[in-house]
């Protein structure tokens, strides 16, 4: 994108907020870096130059604009749609895997040399994974530092710095401010709005148009109990986290989600914040999704209808493999059962941060599912072995499951598994792996869906229509599901 001159000039003074986080737009003249839609006067065009992260902009030696805020902008979606190791990368940087364990540490889960890593990312993005991962702990920085009471020195630590000169000096290049300075902004913009003790507020923005019904209704009409829970217009969890534990609430707005966290070790912040934003898809390209899918003149009437519908994910892969399993052949009702039993046995117990919130434990891990007895399982023999199964390669490392797993990898495993049919293999692929290309043609409520809306039904015939949706089949599986009054796909009142 960031290659395309003529593009990108349009869309800066359009000042379309679609391209945010596609590209940045660094001012020579002024040493600044903004987002496309920045709202001051677009820059003349020959001091323009377009990059392709926030971090290539820092590199270059430019600031952010302190108008629009270029560090705040949705994530590119190119990272959400591709299964490369560019894109397995940066979903990794986000989740914190080089501040955890360094540029090595990445480079091993993605089975290439720290080279090749250094590479292929400095060949995209214009930085190497430090300098993205310096651009990331610059943006928790000043979350911190803007939403938190946090001392300074707290800040730079629970951001991933390693020294307080470090962190002074970067959001001092970064920002054109001093910490203080920064903070002092917020407080005089923010005057009015009052602070929850013991939480972060802060907004997570995304690209228009953004349906929240199936979104959010998917994920609070499937909420497992103690986990889980739609309580005061916000849906609410338990997060299982690298340093330690949250617990999280995100509540739809007209422009953005409102997200609420509770953190143990605010370390986890950069990882939590990243992981709310896969789980609720909000580094989508809607138009580019729904502009493929109006293709369909049969689906075109479900895309004009609600458009911007998102894929409801998770935020922990391993935890959705489990409920999967769990809901073979059953009901919802009866999905959430199972797997509340299995987390009033071996889940850890967390507590609530709200007094009338029902949260009490986290979803247990494989290695604690790895103890359960089949027998106290009231499910059928072979879905026992099935779990049971899937249990044990989770908890061995043999089955690895992560936003960086590689797609088709990762299905032939699960297909190996048994018990494994399709339908299982590509909920786990859409909604815990994110392929946004995964398909559900055996899939009860997508064949109902299709033979009222007069697709094909059956399985291959619905599956050679949908060539034509690819690479959005996962979207279209949302559009498809919401002709069904479910209550997967109506925002909880």
């Amino acid at each position: 994108m960031y290659t395309d001159t003529d593009r990108c000039v349009r869309a800066v003074q359009s000042k379309d907020a679609r391209f945010d986080g596609w590209f940045f737009t660094a001012v020579r003249t002024t040493g600044i870096y903004c987002r496309p839609s920045c709202p001051a006067v677009p820059p003349k065009v020959e001091n323009m130059t377009f990059l392709p992260s926030a971090a290539a902009c820092q590199q270059a030696g430019f600031r952010a604009c302190k108008r629009c805020r270029p560090d705040t902008s949705p994530g590119s979606p190119e990272w959400n749609a591709r299964a490369d190791a560019v894109a397995r990368a940066m979903r990794l940087i986000q989740d914190g895997v080089v501040d955890r364990e360094g540029v090595p540490g990445l480079a091993a889960r993605l089975g290439y040399s720290t080279r090749q890593v250094e590479r292929q990312l400095n060949a995209e993005l214009g930085a190497g994974p430090l300098a993205l991962a310096r651009a990331q702990r610059a943006q928790t920085a000043r979350l911190l530092i803007e939403t938190s009471e946090l001392p300074m020195g707290d800040v730079a630590f629970a951001a991933g710095f390693s020294s307080i000169r470090t962190f002074n000096e970067t959001v001092r290049e970064v920002f054109a401010l001093a910490p203080g300075e920064l903070r002092l902004r917020a407080e005089k913009a923010n005057r009015h709005v009052p602070r929850v003790p013991g939480t972060i507020s802060l907004r997570l923005p995304y690209r228009a148009p953004l349906n929240p019904d199936n979104l959010f209704g998917h994920l609070a009409a499937t909420a497992v109990p103690g986990v889980e829970e739609w309580r005061a217009g916000a849906y609410r969890r338990t997060l299982r986290l690298p340093y330690g534990t949250g617990v999280v609430a995100l509540s739809p707005g007209p422009d953005h989600i409102g997200c609420q966290l509770a953190l143990t070790d605010l370390r986890d912040l950069t990882i939590a914040i990243s992981r709310c934003r896969w789980m609720l898809d909000l580094d989508a390209d809607p138009e580019a999704v729904d502009e493929q899918l109006r293709a369909d003149p049969l689906l075109a009437p479900l895309v004009d209808k609600a458009p911007g519908r998102r894929v409801p994910r998770t935020v922990d892969a391993a935890e959705f493999a489990v409920r999967a399993v769990l809901g073979q052949q059953v009901s919802t009702a009866a999905a959430r059962t199972h797997a509340a039993r299995l987390v009033a046995s071996y889940g850890e117990p967390v507590a609530d941060p709200d007094p009338e919130g029902g949260l009490t434990h986290l979803f247990p891990s494989p290695q604690a599912l790895a103890a359960l007895d089949p027998e106290s399982l009231a499910l059928p023999a072979s879905r026992r072995t099935t779990l049971t199964t899937l249990v044990g390669a989770l908890a061995d490392g043999s089955l690895p499951l992560g936003i960086d797993s590689d797609w088709e990898a990762a299905r032939a495993r699960l297909n190996a598994l048994p018990g494994f049919g399709p339908w299982t293999t590509e909920v786990i692929a859409m909604r815990a792996l994110g392929d946004p290309d995964a398909f559900l043609p055996s899939d009860l409520g997508v064949r109902r869906a299709a033979r009222e809306l007069g697709l094909p039904s059956t399985p291959a015939a619905l599956t050679a229509r949908a060539a034509g949706w690819r690479p959005w089949r996962a979207y279209a599986v949302q559009y498809l599901w919401a002709t069904d009054a479910h209550p997967i796909n109506h925002l909880p009142v």
